[in-house]
């Protein structure tokens, strides 16, 4: 008998696509006083690894600088046999250099911004690297599920 938590598993390759599809991340991060600090952000794929970019300054970088552990959310469906998400923990690398920022910018740019010229997003990551980290999600835990798995079945 195979277990539900296997039966709704995404495949590699279904994982890979799914992430694909999602726009917004949801960004977990912990805060000095120990409580979770939640947000909502545009993310890339880049060599495989999950890439974002924010203001240094901004309550997540700060979490980040003292605390590297990070957990990401990936979700859709709005009914129960409909449920598909991603749940990753895993370590931030941050990286302030601006040339690194504008590379990690420019993909999360030209990934939610089709249509728009690369040379003309390239010189918009330019100017927002120069206030930004970049952070770069190494995955140590990767639960996911897909309930439309299950066939109505529960």
């Amino acid at each position: 008998m195979v277990k539900r938590r296997d039966r709704i598993r995404l495949s590699p390759e279904e994982l890979k696509t799914f992430i694909e599809e999602q726009k917004s991340l949801q960004v977990a991060t912990i805060n000095r006083d120990g409580t979770p600090h939640m947000s909502t952000l545009w993310f890339a794929v880049v060599d495989g690894d999950i890439v974002f970019e924010t203001y240094t300054k901004s309550q997540k970088i700060k979490n980040l600088e003292r605390d590297d552990r990070i957990a990401l959310l990936l979700e859709d469906g709005l009914e129960y046999d409909k449920l598909r998400g991603v749940a990753i923990n895993g370590r931030a690398e941050l990286h302030t250099d601006p040339a690194v920022v504008h590379r990690y910018a420019l993909e999360v740019m030209a990934r939610n911004n089709p249509g728009i010229d690369r040379e003309m997003l390239s010189k918009a990551a330019e100017s927002m690297a120069q206030k930004r980290t970049a952070v770069v999600v190494k995955a140590e835990r990767t639960i996911s599920w897909d309930h439309t798995k299950l066939g109505g079945s529960y």
